[in-house]
């Protein structure tokens, strides 16, 4: 939402946002009144729409699970960890990974995910309470970045022997300093770069070509709304659906009351507040 409202929206416009609405009014036989989809219709209390960029919720969602999950660990975020595992890391049982910004709403689930694939997780986070909860769902090691003496030195002592696979959604120095620990052939996901979403001009740093040449990584970026349209959406929905009624995957929602707090609501997930999913309950 950061870099991509810089770009396209001016004073005045909606700002963009994805919600659970409540159809309370309809025309359309198609939908019910009182039925809920998640649709894209940015920050507003109540919008009209022709139906045909609303996502209903997957059939198979129980009761007992709230629906702001569809924003969370069953929508985009939970969505974007199982994509970016699944098609560029493909971590192996066995390997090491890595996730930075590990306690937000993709990165607990990234690591989750891993350890269902057998695999050593280390994360990176910026508060104690923030690792102490990392522990909790089962990440392998867990650091403050904002409190270690060397970035360096952390990343050695979480994982010795090196890493497979690096979840990236930071940048800046921190990757600089994780991809001179990647192990050859290792596999990179880059779904973020929030160091640099509010720079004005670009930053500088050491230039990873010669890491990528001679380490033979593989690193790619996506957007998970290339994928919303393709089948391992609802495969992914499916099954995270069923890992978290098997309690293999646990989530966390930081939940802020009151439409008209959605700007520091924002703002507080851009300096770190949230664990898991930032929501807004209107």
């Amino acid at each position: 939402m950061r870099p991509f409202s810089k770009k396209a929206l001016k004073e005045g416009d909606v700002m963009m946002g994805t919600q659970v609405a409540r159809v309370v009014e309809c025309k359309n036989p198609a939908f019910v009144v009182g039925d809920y989809y998640v649709a894209q219709s940015g920050w507003t209390t109540h919008f009209i729409s022709n139906g045909k960029e609303l996502r209903t919720l997957p059939s198979n969602w129980p009761e007992s699970l709230p629906k702001s999950l569809a924003l969370g660990a069953v929508g985009y975020p939970g969505v974007t960890a199982y994509v970016g595992l699944k098609q560029i890391c493909e971590p192996k049982p066995g390997e090491v990974l890595l996730v930075n910004s590990a306690a937000g709403a993709v990165g607990t689930i990234v690591g989750q995910i891993a350890k269902i694939r057998s695999c050593k997780v280390v994360g990176s986070t910026g508060s104690d309470e923030k690792v102490a909860y990392l522990k909790e769902i089962g990440f392998d090691e867990a650091f403050n970045y904002k409190s270690v003496t060397s970035l360096d030195e952390a990343l050695k002592k979480a994982s010795p022997e090196g890493y497979d696979c690096y979840f990236e959604h930071v940048g800046g120095k921190f990757a600089d300093a994780a991809l001179q620990q990647m192990k050859d052939f290792g596999r990179i996901a880059v779904c973020g770069c929030i160091s640099s979403y509010n720079d004005s001009t670009p930053q500088t740093g050491p230039y990873i070509q010669p890491l990528i040449l001679f380490k033979q990584l593989r690193m790619e970026g996506f957007l998970i709304s290339h994928y919303e349209d393709k089948p391992i959406y609802e495969e992914a929905q499916k099954q995270l659906l069923e890992w978290i009624l098997q309690g293999k995957v646990k989530y966390h929602e930081h939940i802020t009351n009151g439409f008209e707090n959605m700007p520091s609501g924002f703002i507080g997930m851009l300096n770190g507040q949230n664990t898991g999913k930032a929501i807004i309950k209107a």
